[in-house]
């Protein structure tokens, strides 16, 4: 196994996420997406998803699938944030970003994503970093862009009718692939 050791930063942790972190992990990632919670940030999809966006089972699986982590950001003790880091051929898939709602805006964000292709580059020696976000969350795509992100163009479905990816109040969901080449 390919574990990293936690890393200190500006008064930031970062560390694998091991099972007895799923307690606190799903709470974090629902309040960040979904619900009334999420709208104390700007990173909500409250308006064009309902119901989950992951659950204990989707968690645990990222932290035990080979190749996969999740890396988790704390702060004076405490689980403030979060992100998925998979190994896929020549590039890592970056999935599951989480911070808590109150902290965003504030250049968290910036400073784990950052921190995460740092890890990838260490870890699996990638050339790019992959990611997929809705295609409506212009907002986010232009946060990602503002980081070195590039859209592709290349789409996939959105998972209709599975409601383990929450319930869509819209009909034009879709996934866009956007890639970052990493230096």
């Amino acid at each position: 196994m390919d574990t990293a050791a936690p890393r200190h930063t500006d008064l930031l942790t970062y560390r694998d996420a091991v099972l007895d972190d799923v307690p606190v992990l799903v709470p974090l990632v629902e309040s960040a997406y979904r619900g009334d919670s999420s709208r104390a940030g700007w990173t909500t999809e409250a308006d064009i998803l309902q119901g989950q966006r992951t659950d204990a089972a989707g968690v645990e699986a990222v932290i035990t699938t080979p190749g996969s982590r999740l890396m988790v950001v704390e702060r004076d003790g405490g689980i403030v944030a979060c992100c998925q880091l998979e190994h896929r051929g020549e590039a890592a898939y970056f999935g599951m970003f989480a911070v808590r709602p109150e902290l965003q805006g504030a250049g968290l964000g910036r400073r784990i994503i950052a921190e995460a292709e740092r890890r990838v580059r260490e870890l699996w020696d990638v050339r790019e970093m992959h990611m997929t976000v809705i295609s409506v969350r212009e907002e986010l795509i232009a946060w990602y862009e503002r980081r070195g992100y590039r859209r592709t163009g290349r789409t996939s479905p959105f998972p209709y009718g599975d409601e383990r990816f929450g319930v869509p109040q819209r009909d034009d969901l879709e996934f866009e692939l956007l890639v970052k080449e990493l230096v």
